[in-house]
Parts: structure tokens; sequence; C-alpha cells
């Protein structure tokens, strides 16, 4: 660490899923010195991971976490939100899906004034970022990027897995064999970013290669105070590291990607949000931004539990996630905005020997919020999803949960299922309107918070930052994490959040006089 007088030509505050990547391209430049602060720990190699990092087949929920907890619907208490505190963030403890979302998605974000962000202008960043070991030939795809993404053979599904995409042949739905073509839709592999048992975050990816300049600082055990801003410009960070140590880096340009969990609270403790919530917690404003914290979107997931008729077909030894199946609700005009998948098992200790159908909404209509009540750096944020209170959402999770449904009383997944429910209740009897109930009581997120900084027009007084992830209001300040998606993609966001990190760690390391370096 050099000594903190030093002055950093950038300063990226998180190395999460797009905070690594911007890191890794800005100091691409060796002209460009880069420091990168993390929260967590930092493991420098595929050998030093803890077990609970290295395996993909479950998610890391314990000892890498940040102990969130959220209240997903408003007649549900609350529960826990799983966030990676580590280097990789929640791409080193996630289930390694790699969908990319579909075209409409990033076209839609143009719309709204991002006109950088339409399909064919991230396609090439999710071309870069791959190396598709199945695909990598086709024109959409990347075979040389940092990201290695693979699909299981039917020889490598399990037992419940090959079942399930036998049934959903049966119910009518089309083979899938390239969830990210641009145009699929259907039952198949998932794609995802692990090789064997390792998951291939993008710590391992992006990091491993970067370590080595020495343009790059990495301190990690550092945990993000607030910013400090004079004359609405960002001149330093005050960071705090694990033996109690509160100590400021300076920089010129300072880049904010702690997710969409975080982010928002750093710049409340900064000042920088709704007057009402920096009053709220004894602060003075800074800059009035009412966009800050709001405008959280996830993806609602309602889950069918099924208990197996043979317990050895579901074991924590088995990869979690394998299938998904992508397709439209009826009636709907966003084409691909259900999904459903098969665990292979259950996290539930009561019902160890069952799988979960899961009912999954990929566009919503509904957003929630994170909320800041105090300045204290270590206080937990109050997490409000507000799933399916609009109608139009409620309605569609219902299908869902009817197509979950569906699959269970087909064979040949319904000859391995003994029992069925949900929330440990009975469903085979209920209407449309009980089973909507429980979507609205029970429906619980897919872990893909994004939209509580969301880019934007200048004259649009909900987004926080320009296209190009840019402040509004406070020069020297980026924003490049889920938090500026405008609206949630129809997909898992780990490899658009990385796409965000490779298009503004690009523009930085090839534009800097845009961002006043």
């Amino acid at each position: 660490m050099q000594n903190t007088d030093f002055v950093y030509d950038v300063v990226v505050l998180g190395a999460g899923s797009a905070g690594t990547v911007v890191a890794a391209r800005a100091s691409e430049d060796p002209n460009k010195q880069v420091c990168l602060i993390e929260s967590g720990p930092d493991y420098s190699d595929s050998t030093s991971l803890p077990e609970d990092l290295r395996n993909p087949y479950k998610n890391s929920l314990v000892d890498h976490d940040w102990n969130h907890s959220y209240q997903p619907t408003a007649e549900h208490e609350n529960i826990n939100f799983p966030r990676g505190r580590v280097t990789g963030g929640s791409s080193a403890v996630n289930t390694t899906i790699a969908l990319r979302g579909i075209p409409e998605d990033y076209d839609h974000w143009a719309d709204l004034g991002n006109s950088e962000w339409s399909w064919p202008n991230v396609l090439p960043s999710f071309i870069r970022l791959e190396r598709d070991l199945d695909f990598g030939s086709e024109k959409y795809h990347g075979d040389a990027g940092p990201i290695a993404i693979r699909r299981h053979p039917w020889d490598e599904l399990t037992t419940t897995h090959q079942a399930w995409w036998e049934t959903a042949r049966n119910l009518g739905i089309p083979d899938c064999e390239d969830h990210n073509n641009p145009d699929s839709f259907g039952a198949g592999a998932q794609p995802m970013n692990r090789i064997g048992k390792l998951r291939i975050s993008t710590s391992l990816a992006y990091l491993g290669t970067a370590r080595g300049r020495p343009n790059l600082t990495i301190q990690a055990n550092s945990h993000v105070r607030r910013l400090i801003i004079n004359n609405h410009k960002v001149t330093s960070v005050e960071i705090q590291t694990t033996d109690g140590t509160i100590k400021k880096i300076h920089g010129k340009l300072f880049v904010l990607s702690a997710g969409a969990i975080q982010t928002p609270g750093i710049l409340r403790r900064s000042g920088v949000g709704k007057p009402d919530d920096i009053q709220a917690m004894g602060l003075d404003l800074v800059a009035r931004v009412d966009g800050v914290g709001h405008n959280l979107q996830d993806h609602p997931i309602i889950a069918l539990t099924c208990e197996l008729v043979d317990p050895t077909l579901a074991s924590p030894d088995m990869p979690l996630i394998q299938t998904v199946m992508r397709y439209t609700a009826d009636g709907s005009s966003h084409r691909n905005d259900l999904q459903i998948e098969l665990t292979s098992w259950t996290q539930r200790d009561d019902i160890p020997s069952s799988v979960a159908l899961l009912g999954v909404l990929e566009h919503t209509y509904g957003s929630g919020s994170v909320l800041t009540k105090s300045s204290d750096p270590f206080a937990q944020p109050v997490i409000n999803s507000l799933f399916c209170e609009d109608d139009r959402d409620a309605f569609r999770l219902t299908q869902s949960l009817q197509d979950c449904l569906q699959f269970s009383l087909t064979k040949p997944l319904s000859d391995l299922i003994s029992k069925v429910s949900c929330n440990s209740q009975e469903v085979n009897n209920l209407d449309t309107e009980g089973l909507t109930n429980l979507v609205r009581r029970y429906a619980k997120s897919g872990y893909h918070p994004c939209g509580t900084a969301k880019m934007g027009l200048a004259t649009d007084s909900g987004s926080v930052v320009d296209q190009h992830g840019r402040s509004h209001t406070i020069d020297g300040l980026v924003i490049a994490d889920a938090s500026i998606m405008p609206q949630i993609p129809r997909a898992n966001t780990n490899l658009t959040s990385i796409m965000i990190g490779e298009r503004i760690g690009e523009w930085i390391r090839t534009n800097g006089a845009e961002y006043g370096l």
C-alpha cells in the first residue's frame, strides 16, 4: 500500500462482479495508478481459496457474507439476503449461472436515454468477457475472454434434471441448446461459469492476470465509511481496516462498485441522496439525488417443494442448478418473462430428501427500496423488496407456479415425487386465487438486486448517473455496478454486472478525459 498522501488516478470502491473488472481494465493503462478497495478478504489465487468459495455446487451463505436481511413481501417476516463480502463479490459465492439477458432488455435501457447500452453496443462486451467452451465459434459468442462458460451435457445431469427435461419435452416445450443465443427460448442446460468444481469468479478471472501490475494496488479488509466531498467533488474516501484504523485514500476519480445494496448506503453516508433520507440519518445534505436507494428491482421466485420417492436422488454433493426453461407468460408483451428451474436439492433441514421447482418472474413492474437508517458505516440496511404488490407481477408469477405444478404432475418427473407443497402448504387443490395468495405472501428474492442508483437522463429525477456512469451532481464520481441498471434484465444479473464493469472500465482506460483524468 502506498502512503496515504499518494493521489491515485482511479480508486475503485468494491471488488465485486463489476469493480474487479473496472480495476483490471483501467489498470491495463500503465500510466494510470489504480487502487481497488474491498471490505472483505482477498485470496490471491485458486489454491488459496476456502472451500466455500471454490465449490460452485452450492452458494456460500455464511463465511463470506454481509449478513443482510430483507422483507420480501408485505406479509412475510425478514429473512436472510446473501451477498458476497470478498474479492469477486457475489460472483465468488453464487450459483455460477451465466445468462446474458435478451436484446430487448438493453434496447429498453437505450430507449430510456442510455443509447450506449443498446444491444448492438453491449454485445461486443459480452463477447469480450466470455470464453464459451460450447459455442465460442458463433458470431454472438466469445472464445478468448476471462470468464469460462460451459453447459452440463446430458450424461452429467442428475437423474432429477434428466427427468425434468424429459417432462418439458412431454409438455411440448422445445429444447434450447444455448440460452445465450439472442433469439432463444425453451428448456435446456444452463450456461455456467464454472469448470468442474471450481467457481470462476471475477477475482480469479480478472485479478489473476492483473495482480502483477505495479500500477494496481489491492486494499482488502477495508470497509468504506464515506466519500469526502468538497465543493461537489470527491477528493478522497474514508476507509476503516479490520483493526479499527481509519484513514483516507486520495484520488482523482472514484468508481463506486459496492453493489445495489451497499452503494446507496455509501452515497447517503456521504450526504448524497433524498433530503428526507439524509436528514433521518442526522447528516447534512451535500447533494440532492432522490433516486439513491430507490427503484430496487429483483427477480421474485416462488418455490414448489417436491419430496422424492428415492431420497438418494437429492444431495448437496450435486450441482444445485443444471437446467432452465425460459418462456413467455400468457398475454404478456415481454418475451421470456418467466423461468422454471429445478434445484438438485433444497436447503431445508426438515425435508432433506427433496428438490424444488422454482417459478421465476424475469420482468417486473414493481420495485422496492434499500433504506439507510444510521450513519454508522457498519449498520445493516433496511431492504424492502415489495414483491408482487403490482397485480401484473402477481398474475404472471402465479402462472409460473401453476406451470411448476404441471411439471410435478407429468411423467417422468412425477414418478420421482411423493409429495408437493409450497411453504409447507398443500397446493394441488388450490384455485388460481389461492395460488395468487401464496405468491403474494411467499415470493422471495432470486438474489439479483439492481436499480438503486439507476442511469438515465439528468431530467429524470429518479436517475443518479448518466449513461457513462458519471454522477449527475458530484464531480469525480462514477458508479459501475448493478445499481445503475434502469430495468432488471430477463436473466440472472451477474453476467450483466460483469459487462457493466467491462464497458465502464474500458471507457476510463481509453477516454480518461471524459472522466476528468
